[in-house]
């Protein structure tokens, strides 16, 4: 494809921010300024953002969010084992006592209350992780204690109700965090970084795991929201890629792909899921680029072009990518309402950045070798 000054611009102002913010610990913030989310990061989040700073060719950048998720893993290594003692003795911990989604960047647990027992981000950082070694041959050892800690973690929890990407319904089981899990385990196995025996226990469970996706987290021929559920997510788009969970050229995520372009999106822009009125139910340029990322999975690259072109002109004039854009609203009376609690939406958000890179990355529209190289704040006051 062409070259693109506009999209290269955005490019290197994505790659600035994503590396300029990441604090001296390794952890990417969410969003530098939005009130709900300063001074800490998430596992998911900050997945997604190491792996588009993998791609763009931020090898240290990402390297050091991986060494700040493992650092945050053995530190808990204690808590760890009690919770896979007692889940494996009929005794599974409640929720409050699980570990939390995210962390302060000095990699402490939050001292205010929020919907904190999520496992996707505990697969998708190991699965970005793999991801990271294999695109740039890298040994991945020190990681080993982190990703044998993780998955012990995950094979006696990956069954359990608990929150969703979005915070919400925790009563649930959700498909994109199966997916999350799965790929996560998956990877790791594949990579050597557990022993083996619990290789083994990976592959027992990924594949109930799967089964029971086949059985109860389809519909129509579909993924859906949840088990028991007939809806769709927009982060069902991730399950077919980046993570790979879904084969692209299946059945199941040309249906999956052509509902949620049917129930979710609206000009190329990508609702959560229809239902919802966070900030009004706006739409999301990092679910533009996720579905775009399974469009060209699955082999149409000019969709896949579009969904990019959406969310590259979400950018504010100071290429900002914020969280959602009011434009198509589900919910229009429910916005003030937020921004009255919180402020406006965030912006920027890294992820967002993250996932325009990833797009345009893999669509050949965006190329790290000749943005200019970066250097972060920290380098810079050292130097």
């Amino acid at each position: 494809m062409s070259y693109d000054p506009a999209l290269a611009a955005l490019a290197e102002r994505s790659i600035r921010l994503i590396t300029e913010l990441q604090t001296p610990e390794g952890a990417y913030p969410a969003s530098p300024t939005f009130s709900a989310y300063v001074g800490y990061s998430w596992l998911r989040d900050g997945a997604f953002i190491a792996d588009g700073a993998s791609a763009a060719g931020q090898v240290e950048s990402a390297s050091r969010f991986f060494d700040w998720c493992a650092a945050v893993t053995v530190r808990r290594a204690e808590k760890i084992r009690w919770i896979v003692d007692e889940s494996r003795a009929g005794r599974p911990p409640g929720p409050e006592h699980m570990l939390p989604a995210r962390f302060t960047f000095a990699g402490d647990d939050g001292a205010d209350e929020w919907w904190d027992f999520q496992l996707d981000g505990y697969g998708t950082w190991l699965w970005a992780l793999v991801e990271h070694l294999e695109r740039h041959g890298l040994d991945g050892s020190r990681y080993r204690e982190a990703a044998q800690l993780t998955a012990e973690y995950l094979l006696v929890s990956w069954w359990r109700p608990c929150y969703d990407w979005w915070e919400e319904h925790s009563q649930h089981v959700h498909v994109s965090t199966l997916a999350c899990i799965a790929a996560g385990l998956e990877a790791i196995a594949r990579a050597g970084l557990v022993d083996d025996d619990t290789a083994r226990a990976i592959g027992d469970e990924t594949a109930r795991l799967r089964r029971l996706v086949a059985e109860r987290g389809t519909k129509d021929g579909h993924l859906i929201k949840w088990f028991g559920s007939t809806a769709v997510d927009g982060s069902l788009a991730a399950a077919i890629a980046p993570l790979g969970f879904t084969d692209a050229a299946s059945d199941v995520a040309r249906r999956t792909i052509d509902v949620l372009e049917a129930h979710l999106v609206v000009d190329g822009g990508v609702h959560r899921y229809l239902g919802d009125t966070f900030f009004g139910g706006g739409q999301w340029p990092l679910l533009s680029c996720f579905l775009g990322l399974a469009h060209l999975a699955a082999g149409d690259r000019d969709r896949a072009d579009e969904l990019l072109q959406y969310a590259a002109a979400t950018a504010t004039p100071e290429l900002d990518l914020p969280e959602q854009v009011p434009g198509h609203l589900i919910a229009p009376g429910m916005r003030q309402e937020w921004i009255d609690r919180w402020g406006p939406v965030a912006t920027p958000l890294l992820w967002s950045h993250a996932m325009f890179l990833r797009l345009g990355i893999a669509l050949g529209r965006i190329d790290p070798a000749v943005l200019a190289p970066q250097t972060t704040a920290q380098e810079e006051t050292l130097a």
